[in-house]
């Protein structure tokens, strides 16, 4: 189980017991905050202990919606626009307003845990918002793969989101043209 400082503080009592523990091997630091009982813990497990808030979405959601066989360098989370994150190499940080992080989050057990990640009609806006920064070919597989699951998508709900940003004609005219 992974833990921060504080519920450790809260587990052991004092400063001073839990250091003894980290010392006697009762608990491991696995990194700066984060602390577990287990010697390997599930490394998307210390991502959603370490940014709580944050959203699994673009490369990392596109692979664990199965949208990609591409496996992401990087975990990409989307948190909110001031919330301040300690640098991180291991993960790329899509800032966003309030209203437009919330929108869409559900959770996805993949990987033996559970993360927060955006549904498929986020992403399929948050695709064709990003289109250019993305490879082409890349591009091209996660659309023909969301044409195959069209018809499973909540268009009303997509429609719904699109209200929240500024060029939604545009996105709208993009993804029927391209998946529908």
């Amino acid at each position: 189980m992974l833990y921060n400082f504080k519920e450790l503080l809260e587990i052991y009592g004092n400063r001073y017991k839990v250091n003894k523990a980290i010392e006697e091997k009762k608990i491991l630091k696995i990194e700066r905050g984060i602390y577990s009982d287990d010697e390997y813990p599930n490394g998307l497990d210390v991502v959603t202990k370490k940014y709580p808030k944050a959203v699994f979405t673009m490369n990392s959601a596109y692979y664990f919606y199965d949208l990609t066989d591409v496996i992401p360098r990087k975990d990409y989370l989307a948190i909110e626009l001031h919330q301040k994150v300690a640098k991180d190499d291991r993960i790329k940080f899509y800032y966003m307003t309030k209203r437009l992080h919330e929108l869409g989050v559900t959770t996805l057990n993949t990987h033996n845990t559970t993360i927060n990640i955006y549904d498929k009609e986020k992403l399929l806006i948050e695709l064709v918002r990003n289109k250019n920064s993305l490879g082409y070919d890349y591009y091209k597989e996660i659309i023909n793969n969301y044409r195959e699951i069209a018809y499973d998508l909540d268009i009303p709900k997509m429609e719904e989101y699109l209200e929240y940003y500024k060029n939604k004609n545009r996105l709208l005219t993009i993804i029927k043209d391209e998946v529908y």
